[in-house]
């Protein structure tokens, strides 16, 4: 593991709060309905609305997914847990607390595991508790007044609570990213950070390598990775400044303004003692039997790490390769399949990672939305390692590929297949793009372009690599870029001597 990286002799420590609204159709102790965008206080119930006379009821499908992140995570899930009261004041938490866990929650411990370049991190996991949301206040819509819109109120929510493991700001986003990939990969949570589905807190704080922890500032509510790892870095900086020039850092809750990129102090940090926390009187203690553990895990799909780890195994991937292309379930399976019809399983995952990566990423689009399916994939691959079709002109098929009409019938580029997908031998052939491999021909060539660059053969002759490079140059423009470099390559060689 590398040393941590100094910042103006300053080491970064981070540590993660993660609230992941649970993909349930109801809240976690009422039977309202949840859906983003309704008319405000339409999904609201007697309970969520606290009037005298309610009682909370669990939600069991909330608990099943609390067990499913355990699993997943490598946790231990308690088999007895207690709900508490939190006690603090909201406008837009109607009963005065919220109900949480404290002392005793669901899962505990864990850890996530994630590559920075090509670097293994493993972030350590404290806890990750079941609790209600709060409501939302709006200060937009009536001149000089808030509104109160209630229909967050109970929504179920995990919130998963880092070890201060985490060194910099690349870190932060890297296990951010990976937490959002499990969760929406065991079908938790839908991950949808601009409704507030994900959201990450981030407690920053910096210290001199070796002296004790310094006093931490939470980052609220940041909801896009590019937006976090700008506020972190501000956040560091205006640490180290303050530090500097003498003051102290005051422990405090700060917002990120995505317009200056800056964070600004909304309140002072309240520690545990301040919410008063005792168990809740109205719900018993969450008992969770080893039956239904067992019954969870059964259910449960190969989650990515073991994904990942059976590529590796049976594709000889590199276990970077292999991490990649386990993004989602939607992008293993893509690469399973082209892996499996082409056999060249490296060259599909370059692949992946590079060409399919960059469209994906410029379209905005999952792979499971890709033009380009996994059978057309291992079919361009297969035409490169025969030598049909060089690499350059791969690329010339991938993007007809990509851009292809996808109804069935006649393109001008070849027949369309049944599946939809244009033909990639019918591209090779309408293009020209077919490699020469007639040797014969190409050592004419290399014979007229000897010929016409003595100069190049010369220099080459006393030593000059760089002109060998500018004779295969004017090879592969004879022919058009036809020639297989590698043939080009040995074919000059021999005949240079």
């Amino acid at each position: 593991m590398t040393a941590p990286k100094l910042i103006n002799g300053y080491e970064v420590v981070i540590g993660f709060e993660t609230h992941a609204q649970l993909a349930t159709n109801s809240k976690i102790f009422s039977r309202a309905a949840i859906g983003f965008g309704a008319e405000p206080n339409t999904h609201t119930s007697a309970l969520d609305c606290a009037l005298p006379g309610t009682l909370p009821v669990m939600n069991k499908h909330a608990v099943a997914h609390a067990i499913r992140l355990g699993l997943a995570l490598g946790s231990h899930v308690a088999p007895v847990s207690i709900f508490a009261r939190k006690n603090y004041f909201y406008p837009d938490l109607p009963k005065g607390y919220q109900i949480s866990q404290f002392e005793i929650p669901v899962v505990q411990g864990g850890e996530v595991s994630f590559f920075l370049g090509d670097e293994k991190k493993t972030v350590r996991l404290v806890r990750a508790h079941l609790e209600e949301d709060a409501g939302k206040s709006v200060h937009d819509q009536f001149p000089g007044e808030s509104g109160i819109d209630l229909n967050r109120a109970g929504t179920p929510l995990l919130e998963i609570v880092t070890e201060p493991d985490i060194r910099s700001s690349e870190e932060a986003v890297a296990y951010a990213k990976e937490l959002h990939k499990i969760v929406t990969w065991i079908g938790i949570c839908d991950g949808n950070m601009q409704e507030g589905n994900f959201r990450c807190d981030a407690n920053v704080s910096v210290r001199k390598p070796g002296a004790p922890l310094g006093t931490r500032r939470e980052i609220k509510n940041l909801n896009s990775f590019r937006n976090m790892q700008i506020a972190i870095d501000y956040e560091i900086r205006w640490q180290i400044e303050q530090i500097e020039d003498g003051y102290d850092i005051q422990q405090a809750t700060v917002l990120f303004n995505p317009d200056t990129g800056e964070t600004r102090a909304m309140r002072t940090k309240e520690d545990s003692a301040d919410y008063r926390y005792f168990p809740d009187p109205d719900l018993p203690p969450l008992v969770i039997a080893p039956e239904w553990v067992e019954q969870v895990k059964a259910e449960m799909p190969e989650l990515p790490r073991q994904m990942a780890e059976r590529f590796v195994r049976d594709y000889s991937l590199p276990e970077y390769d292999a991490t990649i292309v386990t993004q989602s379930r939607a992008m293993g399976a893509y690469f399973e399949d082209a892996a499996k019809t082409s056999g060249q399983a490296k060259l599909v995952s370059n692949w992946i990672m590079g060409e399919v990566s960059r469209r994906l990423n410029n379209e905005e689009i999952g792979i499971e939305a890709a033009p380009v399916q996994p059978a057309a994939l291992a079919a361009l691959i297969g035409r490169i390692v025969d030598n049909t079709i060089s690499n350059n002109a791969a690329k010339q098929v991938f993007e007809a590929l990509w851009n292809a009409p996808t109804a069935s019938g006649q393109s001008a580029l070849g027949e369309i297949t049944v599946a939809g997908q244009l033909s990639v031998d019918a591209i090779i052939e309408s293009k020209g793009l077919k490699q020469m491999n007639d040797t014969g021909a190409l050592e004419a060539i290399i014979d007229e372009v000897m010929a016409n660059n003595a100069a190049n053969v010369e220099q080459y002759r006393a030593g000059k690599d760089k002109a060998f490079n500018a004779l295969v140059g004017q090879v592969m423009k004879a022919s058009k870029g036809k020639a297989n470099p590698a043939q080009v390559n040995a074919l000059l060689k021999a005949k240079l001597g």
